[in-house]
């Protein structure tokens, strides 16, 4: 399980429990997948306006998302929002 991880691709579409490792002012990174991180920006969050994620979540804290999009720049677009 282990090395399909390492060797996994992050598909759109799909949804993954991730790990927070890091909170911005603009929004959440993700590590979705081992070595694999993407962002859910502060308005994909949740439903209602958020100003402050650090009142909600914590570094290391487990988060499930959903894969919005991958650009062609291999960034990836998350959101917990549409989850809810």
């Amino acid at each position: 399980a282990i090395i399909r991880g390492l060797t996994a691709e992050v598909e759109e579409g799909m949804t993954y429990t991730g790990t927070i490792k890091k909170i911005m002012p603009f929004g959440l990174f993700v590590e979705v997948l081992p070595g694999k991180e993407g962002l859910c920006h502060i308005s994909e969050y949740d439903r209602k306006r958020i100003e402050d994620l650090a009142e909600f979540v914590k570094e290391g804290e487990q988060i499930t998302v959903k894969v919005l999009e991958i650009n062609d720049r291999g960034q990836v677009r998350l959101s917990r929002k549409a989850l809810l």
